[in-house]
């Protein structure tokens, strides 16, 4: 069975630098053969989450539907006064609702996280908060997780990146979800 990987973040904005790097790291979870599903852009914008409220809108319902069938997670922030913006912030709060599944939150999920932001240090401390909340969401950061200076480092329409390493790295933590979500995979397929 093809692993399945969920990409979440970006901005408002489409085609912003973040969803551009969020669409490199899929393409490398796609070059490694997964089937990989991107929400970002308006798919983020919902209401601010609130447990007490029974009804999702139709968006979180979609969001928390593709986490909870996905194999892995690719996240990506724009840094936001060096955090992690409050659209992404607020979308990851939804994975409450998968408290109480057999795999609650991300459970046994590899997470590749990715920070974009005007500088390093608002892009390193976001890639630290982004991996924080995937230890506290039970999930697993993969080794490598990239950080990008949208200063010196530019993505174009077309997905081209214009650091050759950045977009190796970026292709890389995709790769590495696909490795450790078919690890998991393979171990906790039944003896035959």
């Amino acid at each position: 069975m093809a692993v399945r990987v969920v990409g979440v973040g970006g901005s408002i904005r489409a085609n912003s630098q973040s969803e551009l790097a969020l669409r490199a790291a899929l393409a490398g979870a796609a070059a490694a053969g997964a089937s990989t599903q991107i929400i970002s852009g308006a798919d983020l914008m919902l209401p601010f989450y609130d447990p007490a409220v029974p009804e999702r809108p139709e968006a979180a319902r979609r969001l928390v539907e593709a986490l909870r069938q996905a194999d892995g997670v690719v996240l990506v922030s724009p840094g936001y006064h060096g955090t992690v913006s409050g659209l992404v912030k607020n979308a990851l709060d939804y994975v409450e609702d998968l408290r109480d599944e057999s795999r609650p939150y991300l459970d046994g999920r590899a997470v590749g996280c990715v920070a974009t932001a005007q500088g390093w240090q608002a892009s390193v401390t976001t890639l630290t908060a982004l991996r924080s909340i995937v230890h506290a969401l039970r999930g697993w950061p993969t080794p490598l997780g990239v950080s990008v200076n949208s200063r010196t480092v530019t993505f174009d329409d077309l997905g081209g990146c214009s650091d050759q390493r950045v977009a190796d790295q970026l292709r890389l933590v995709g790769q590495q979800v696909v490795e450790f979500a078919s690890a998991r995979q393979a171990d906790s397929a039944p003896l035959c």
